[in-house]
């Protein structure tokens, strides 16, 4: 349970960044949640063929932002088209 409430809270802070530094008016704090844990999948994807990882909260965090940013960008391409 305590896994579940960290990536919740990883996932929550990352969308919200990506949400902010992306300039759109954001998807809400649900979707915000959704798109910084699969961000963090993405992430940890994008930085394990780098051959980077991540350590601790903020490492973790920083993860899920890069990839919740990725995420974004396809959203609103998908979304435009």
């Amino acid at each position: 349970m305590d896994g579940l409430l960290y990536w919740l809270i990883v996932g929550l802070i990352a969308g919200w960044l990506a949400g902010v530094v992306m300039k759109g008016g954001g998807y809400g704090i649900a979707m915000d949640i959704v798109l910084g844990v699969l961000g963090a999948v993405v992430g940890g994807w994008i930085f394990s063929m780098l051959g980077l990882g991540s350590v601790g909260l903020i490492g973790g965090i920083i993860v899920a932002f890069v990839g919740a940013v990725a995420l974004v960008a396809v959203t609103r391409v998908v979304k435009r088209a």
